[in-house]
């Protein structure tokens, strides 16, 4: 986990969370191979739980594949992803699945490249700009509620490569015929991507 990722969450955490209200964090990709954001979640009020489709330190739950998450619809308050969109074939299917367990009013933080080295894990398959962002919210009919993408390398030399693209969606409160169209579109992307043929 490179600097600027670390101090990106940091700020994010600092920025939009309520020390003083409850938290069910989701960490989607949280292996930890060189740190993890986990340590922005030591809180008494808040939980944490590693997602990841690898066992190993900092991974609570082990993905059969990235297209299922095995946890129920408007469970958690918090869904984080860092340094792992990149190695997701098909992102948009995890996307929704990070939509649909959000709580409504819930937010998802992402971070993710827009540029740098080939760095497979198992593969690595994209890179991402503001406009990717805007697309993902309204694709999983969230609203975005900051986007910026360092265009700028960071000083740090760990972190100069990447350019990270940073996002905090929040999960409208819906009407109920806006709930039944976002369920339609999350039911028809998994019959278009079986799982068994991802």
């Amino acid at each position: 986990m490179h600097t600027s990722s670390l101090e990106h969450m940091g700020r994010l955490v600092a920025q939009y969370l309520d020390p003083a209200q409850p938290l069910d964090v989701l960490d989607i990709g949280s292996w930890d191979k060189n740190g993890s954001y986990k340590q922005f979640f030591h809180h008494p009020a808040w939980t944490y739980t590693g997602v990841d489709l690898s066992p190993g330190n900092n991974v609570d739950v082990v993905l059969d594949t990235p297209y299922r998450l095995p946890f129920a619809s408007n469970s958690a308050d918090l869904v984080i992803s860092g340094q792992a969109f990149e190695h997701i074939e098909y992102f948009w299917l995890t996307w929704l699945e990070m939509v649909r367990v959000v709580k409504p009013g819930g937010q998802i933080f992402l971070i993710a490249p827009s540029r740098g080295n080939q760095h497979r894990y198992p593969v690595d398959c994209w890179r991402y700009y503001p406009d990717g962002y805007s697309a993902l919210a309204k694709y999983g009919a969230m609203e975005l509620r900051e986007v910026h993408t360092d265009w700028t390398p960071h000083e740090a030399k760990d972190s100069a490569l990447w350019g990270d693209t940073v996002g905090v969606f929040r999960k409208p409160v819906f009407t109920f015929w806006q709930e039944a169209k976002q369920k339609l579109r999350y039911l028809l992307s998994q019959k278009l991507w079986p799982g068994d043929n991802v």
